[in-house]
This record gives structure tokens, sequence and C-alpha cells, in this order.
């Protein structure tokens, strides 16, 4: 890629989880962090509240019946086809992620033509890829609309997520990032038990982007707790309440869990 041409990174905010200080706090994570020029382009329902200097398109159109009960993402299929003005290759971003280093390298690796996704820590013997940060060329992935749209509930079924599914059937096949370049903030940052309890998270070492999969959100790493609806404690205090909290995880899940407030997500996670 030539170092003036425009790197595009594109993301996609819907309903109401995620707010629009979620995409202004990417914007200016990208902007510190990538060789200019670039452009951020958001797909969505709601542009209100978004930075100018974010590109504001309206999500894209896609019919299909949406599966029942099934966990993947898969509004993200819209992204998979036609997306206007914005074509050629793109990176596509997670709202919910933090950038910890340099972005110019995930416009240089491998071959503009492929699909890159992440390595998906969670399933280490399946070759199985994870869609919060990959890229690809706009249209590329059209079939997989055609094949979802035939029978989306029997996708789901089958492949339970949409990164499986792309994964498994992007024309063309994957490829994957370079190990480290992607970590995962509740395997790789967090301390494991019992150190969670005297060491805040890290950066991960030559990481440059940090995902939050699940629940965790970067509010709750900022916070020191693993959702939303928990009350961060101090360790004593949380440890004589694990004997009495209701939750389903039990005791051993409450001492996993407990994490001291991030102070780096706190200082890069900002507009």
């Amino acid at each position: 890629m030539d170092s003036d041409q425009i790197k595009q990174i594109i993301c996609i905010k819907w309903g109401t989880k995620f707010g629009p200080e979620y995409v202004n706090r990417l914007h200016g994570m990208i902007g510190r962090n990538i060789t200019p020029p670039f452009r951020l382009v958001c797909f969505t329902d709601d542009g209100a509240g978004l930075h100018p200097g974010i590109a504001v398109r309206p999500l894209p159109k896609f019919d299909y019946k949406a599966p029942v009960n099934t966990p993947g993402k898969w509004p993200k299929s819209c992204l998979w086809g036609d997306l206007g003005d914005v074509t050629g290759m793109v990176l596509f971003l997670d709202l919910d992620v933090v950038v910890t280093g340099n972005l110019d390298p995930f416009f240089n690796f491998g071959d503009p033509d492929d699909t890159i996704l992440g390595r998906n820590p969670n399933t280490p013997l399946e070759r199985l890829g994870q869609t919060s940060v990959y890229r690809m060329q706009v249209g590329k992935l059209m079939p997989l609309q055609d094949i979802f749209r035939a029978d989306p509930q029997g996708v789901a079924d089958t492949y339970r997520y949409e990164q499986r599914f792309l994964t498994r059937n992007a024309p063309g096949g994957v490829k994957f990032w370079p190990r480290g370049w992607l970590a995962h903030f509740r395997m790789h940052s967090v301390p494991p038990f019992p150190l969670n309890y005297l060491r805040e998270p890290r950066i991960p070492k030559n990481s440059r982007i940090v995902i939050f999969a699940g629940h965790l959100n970067p509010p709750d790493a900022i916070a020191g707790r693993w959702h939303e609806d928990d009350v961060h404690r101090p360790p004593l205090d949380h440890l004589r309440n694990t004997f009495s909290d209701r939750r389903r995880e039990g005791l051993s899940g409450h001492l996993r869990h407990y994490l001291l407030p991030a102070t780096w997500v706190r200082d890069l996670w900002r507009e």
C-alpha cells in the first residue's frame, strides 16, 4: 500500500448498546496511532453526537430474517456486500476495542486482496477467526450474504457465530494477523488468580489492539468490574461477599473475575 493512499477503517453501530462516545473515542485512538491520511466510516442507524471528522453512512440494506436465540453478531453481515461510496480495502474495528500500538501494519500485511482475521484465542484447537478486527476487499464477501439470506436460522444453528461462518466460507479462504498484534483483555491483560487481587491489568506486550469480547467493555475495565451490573469492592470485602452472593458463576467465578481498575484503559480510551 502506498504511503499516500488513504487508509479506510469502518465500524458499525446499531441499536443503543454503544453510544456515540465509543465511535468518537475509536476515532481519537486511530488518529493517534496511524500515519495519515485515513478516514473512519461509521455505518449506523443513528449518527447523532458523532465527531465531525467521522464519515457517517446509513446501515447497508441487507434483508434477512434474523436468527432467534443465536449468540453471533449477525447484523455485521450487512457489511459483506455493497458499501456505497466505500470501496477497495477496508479495516473493520469493533467499537469496544482499545488501540495500543501503531495501526499501519494492518494495511500492509499480506496481499491487498486477502481477507485477514484475528485468531480466536478461546478456541486454540480450532482454526477460527475473530471478527473484532478484520480486513477485506469491499464486496468480496458478498457470496456469504446469499448463503445466509437463503437460510438464516439454519446457518446460525450450524455455525453459532458469524465469525465461524465467515472463517469457513470466505471466498479464497482467510488468513490471520501475526501472533501478538491482537490481545484479549480478559485473557492477556488481567493477571491470573490470585494476582488479579494484587496487580491491575497491564497492556499486553507488543499488542496493537486489545479486544473486549463478551460483556466486559472498556468502561468496566476502567471501573474494575467484570460487567456493568457489578459493583467494585476492595479485595477483602469482595472475598467476604463471594460466600453470600447469589450469582450463578459461584465462588470460583468470583475469585477469577475480580479485577482492579485498569489505569491503562482509562489513559488510552479517549477522544
